[in-house]
């Protein structure tokens, strides 16, 4: 009798390990820098809220985003750079798609922050009762890989919504409001590490944690000094904020996460 052999099955995304959420969190402050650069230096919808900037923001990095996600789905393995590209991407259109929602929409932060909060839980339930997990590891067929980028990208746009009410809504300012999403990916951190709380869950709302952190630290470097910012040249943050992706993608280990089946049958 012929003997099967065994092969591991890995996902399609990274492995969640420390430098995973160091590029994370850096992928996400470049997001909100460089869809700023986008709207408000370039499109000036800041100052001009009646021009579409957002909107035209929202389609330039939703096009960018859907071509990643495209390429990203036919890999037949996980690839780095093709995912971090993918993610920067979801985070710029999370960055316009919120402030179209809470400037152009006129529904504010609060009201933003609660509706796409609505859109993570639901994207979560279907992908859960669709495929019985919503844990990435399984990330490794087109199928699941459309639920988690959709999930991906709203959890990265309810990120942007939610910095922005932390540092806007709260009177914190940008300083305070990323303290605040430090101290709470700390203490899921330790949820982790000292109790038995779901790891997806933990996962998730890391995930979506690291993006208001992310947002926050951006807006720091960017706004104006009387906002409560540094006042930093919105192209060369986004440049400095690339540059230190880049590199670290290239120093950092990059491997896939094993699927949680560990082996399959050739």
């Amino acid at each position: 009798m012929a003997q099967t052999s065994q092969h591991p099955v890995f996902s399609k995304v990274p492995a969640v390990t420390l430098g995973f959420w160091i590029v994370k969190i850096l992928a996400t402050t470049l997001g909100e820098t460089g869809g700023d650069t986008v709207t408000m230096t370039w499109l000036h919808a800041d100052t001009h809220p009646g021009n579409g900037g957002y909107l035209i923001g929202t389609g330039i990095f939703l096009a960018i985003f859907v071509a990643a996600v495209g390429v990203q789905i036919m890999e037949r393995k996980f690839n780095a750079w093709i995912y971090w590209i993918a993610i920067v991407a979801s985070t710029t259109v999370g960055t316009t798609l919120a402030d179209f929602s809470d400037r152009s929409l006129g529904i504010g932060y609060a009201g933003g922050s609660a509706l796409l909060l609505l859109c993570v839980a639901a994207s979560l339930f279907l992908w859960r009762v669709t495929l019985g997990s919503i844990d990435v590891q399984t990330v490794a067929t087109p199928k699941v890989e459309i639920f988690y980028w959709i999930t991906i990208t709203f959890s990265q746009t309810l990120g942007t919504a939610l910095g922005d009410w932390m540092a806007d809504d709260t009177g914190l300012g940008y300083a305070g409001g990323a303290l605040v999403f430090a101290l709470a990916i700390a203490a899921v951190a330790a949820l982790y590490y000292f109790t038995r709380v779901s790891h997806v869950l933990l996962f998730w709302a890391a995930f979506i944690l690291t993006r208001p952190l992310g947002a926050t630290v951006g807006d720091f470097l960017d706004k104006p000094l009387h906002d409560g910012g540094l006042a930093f040249s919105r192209p060369v943050a986004s440049a400095i904020i690339a540059v230190a992706i880049v590199l670290l993608v290239l120093i950092l280990p990059q491997r896939a996460g094993k699927h949680p089946g560990h082996a399959a049958a050739p």
